[in-house]
């Protein structure tokens, strides 16, 4: 079954030599073994020329001195025609390393297999054997095949592969110590698996039935049929997505209030620090309205996004996500995508950024520049506070029917997604999509450890890539919509020294006169933010673009709060608060009544009539108004020609729709 290649000795190795590359098929527990391993030494970094990343980890021990471990995307074999197997071609060959690494193959590839589907893994060893780099096999989740029966003689296996082979469990920390041991002193295999690469699958069974010492035949594997017959039917397995997936958005959004409103307050009381810190002025209003605002609307959501990627690295650990893209693969078939780009999809609901970088997992590239172009078409949690505003002012009293309204957003930005998709991939990204091969992993208990470091990594991923994009942002909105610095309205000059008189001729027990100047004062105020804002260079560039937006019902005024969207979505209920009334502040008592009887400029024609308000809830739904999105879809597609046609194409298709539905209420007499 193997050639004999002569024998090698064992190379010890010093503390600054030791880099091992750790090989595997996905859900073999790769993940899980290195956040063992590493904890919090680690780091993710890309590899040059792609968009694939790599975790790079520390283990320091006594006894094996310094290692570096690389922890490589899960492949069923390394000689697909896939990014992640041309990845790990070129980091075995020596001819790709995560940025910032030396270019040199591995001193040692350890290749872990599933204890519960040997043969599976067999093929990737035999690949990695053709290698000739010192190799260690780690035989993982070895616990869960013991409950299984399944076996096997690592010892026999060890002969016949003429490596090393350590039967460990990543979760438990069984065999990890011996594992790194192997890793340490692991010698260039004397063995080889004969004949071409064609033949490997052939030897890879013939050493499964001589090394195999159970049967999986047991009570555990027909509870795992039953179940993948439940989970993948074509009616119960839909219901069970939707089932799970509606708990899932449930528990986000439910316990990611609580972390929400702490961030909100803690960027409150800090902007409130810096203006009692500084003095009144520039500095003041940059730092506390520029730099701490435009940070707190990036932190505010990074709640939800990481309960988000928590929950899928549960879901994901568990098996149960391999059975929901199954599913999924025969819903998005028809329109051009596959299941692989599900879980992008799901991300995209927090935020498209993690969506669309988690596109990477996507093997066919227009599969996955379809998924890139039409994931910031899922309702993510920035547009809900614009969803909240619109629906509270239509359905004023009528809780149920703003909830069906509510779930009638989610669904057409779906249908939206969908239909986008369909129509690239039959013009731009013709071709037909690449079957999905998936194996479906075994059900076992997931890791919190594994679930809480991804979640840190990714969270920490997303700030560093957003908020300095949203930070810049902010400071510049900030900047329009602050000058130019102009003179208060002489009607605002006339209730001041109203106000001041009063103050004058008031008695010392006096309490009517120095509440009505306190009335004058607070009205002086309203009057001067909103003077101040209109005059502003945001407040005259909505005027100018006015004429662009009014076949959608909109004035100047909501003119400027879909341009300073642009920024972040939600910024929109902000800008107009500050627009209309005066105040930022979107929780004060009655800000919404406001809104609603707000007016234009001829103090009759309210700014928010149902015509209006439908055809900007339907905007906001299909609109591209994330520039962070835009910089990480230029990225990750590989060009910024992609970028900007989804720009085009999003708010094309928003602006049309959004005419739409008003010109058509509009012609029903709605208004």
């Amino acid at each position: 079954m193997t050639t004999e290649v002569g024998q090698s000795e064992a190379r010890p190795r010093t503390a600054d030599s030791a880099r091992v590359a750790l090989l595997g098929n996905p859900n073999t527990g790769k993940s899980t073994l290195f956040n063992r391993l590493c904890g919090a030494r680690q780091k993710t970094s890309n590899f040059p020329g792609t968009t694939q990343e790599a975790r790079v980890g520390l283990v320091r021990a006594d006894d094996h001195g310094a290692i570096e471990l690389i922890d490589l995307p899960g492949v069923y074999s390394i000689e697909l025609d896939m990014t992640e197997a041309a990845l790990c071609r070129g980091m075995i060959s020596g001819e790709i390393a995560p940025r910032g690494e030396r270019l040199a193959p591995p001193d040692v590839i350890c290749v872990m297999i599933d204890a519960t589907d040997l043969g599976r893994g067999l093929v990737l060893v035999g690949e990695a054997l053709r290698r000739r780099l010192p190799t260690v096999v780690a035989i993982n989740m070895v616990d869960l095949a013991r409950r299984r029966g399944v076996h096997a003689d690592e010892g026999r296996l060890a002969d016949i592969l003429g490596c090393a082979v350590v039967v460990c469990s990543a979760r438990t920390g069984e065999g990890v110590d011996r594992l790194l041991s192997e890793m340490a002193r692991a010698s260039i295999p004397n063995r080889t698996p004969p004949g071409d690469a064609s033949g490997l699958e052939r030897w890879a069974d013939e050493v499964f039935a001589e090394v195999a010492l159970g049967d999986d035949r047991d009570e555990a594997r027909t509870i795992t049929d039953r179940l993948d017959k439940a989970f993948t039917h074509p009616v119960a397995g839909v219901g069970a997505f939707a089932f799970v997936m509606a708990l899932m958005f449930y528990v986000i959004f439910k316990l990611a209030t609580y972390p929400m409103d702490l961030v909100d307050g803690l960027f409150a009381s800090l902007a409130d620090g810096v203006r009692r810190v500084l003095p009144e002025g520039i500095l003041a209003d940059l730092l506390a309205g520029g730099v701490v605002g435009g940070v707190g609307a990036t932190v505010i959501f990074v709640p939800q996004i990481c309960l988000l990627f928590f929950m899928i690295s549960l879901l994901e650990d568990t098996g149960y996500l391999a059975r929901a893209a199954f599913v999924m693969d025969r819903v998005l078939r028809p329109f051009g995508l596959s299941g692989h780009s599900f879980v992008p999809l799901l991300s995209s609901h927090a935020c498209a950024l993690p969506g669309i970088m988690s596109a990477r997992a996507v093997p066919d590239r227009k599969d996955r520049l379809a998924t890139i172009l039409v994931a910031p078409f899922m309702t993510c949690s920035a547009r809900i506070p614009v969803y909240v505003l619109l629906t509270t002012i239509l359905f004023r009293g009528r809780p149920a029917m703003g909830a069906i309204a509510f779930v009638g957003c989610y669904a057409l930005g779906i249908i939206a997604a969908l239909g986008s998709a369909a129509l690239a991939r039959r013009t731009l990204l013709q071709g037909k999509s690449r079957p999905m091969a998936l194996e479906l992993p075994s059900y076992k208990v997931p890791s919190l450890s594994t679930a809480l470091l991804t979640t840190l990594d990714r969270g920490l991923v997303f700030l560093k890539k957003a908020g300095s994009t949203i930070l810049a942002i902010s400071i510049v909105l900030w900047w329009l919509s602050t000058y130019p610095i102009v003179e208060p309205p002489p009607v605002a000059t006339d209730l001041r020294a109203r106000a001041a008189a009063l103050v004058a001729t008031a008695g010392d027990d006096s309490t009517d006169p120095l509440y009505e100047s306190e009335m004058l004062l607070a009205e002086a105020g309203l009057l001067e933010a909103i003077h101040a804002t209109r005059m502003s260079f945001a407040g005259r560039l909505g005027r100018g673009i006015e004429p662009v937006f009014r076949p959608l019902g909109f004035d100047w005024q909501l003119s400027v709060g879909v341009l300073s969207s642009f920024a972040a979505r939600e910024v929109f209920v902000s800008t107009m608060a500050v627009m209309l009334t005066g105040e930022e502040d979107t929780e004060t008592e009655g800000i919404l009544d406001r809104l609603a009887r707000a007016t234009r400029e001829d103090g009759v024609t309210p700014v928010f009539t149902v015509a209006v308000s439908w055809a900007l809830l339907v905007y906001y739904v299909l609109a591209m108004q994330c520039l962070p999105t835009l910089a990480v879809t230029a990225k990750e597609s590989g060009s910024v020609k992609w970028a900007v046609l989804q720009l085009v194409w999003m708010c094309t298709v928003a602006y049309l729709a959004a005419m739409i539905v008003y010109q058509s209420l509009l012609l029903f007499g709605v208004r």
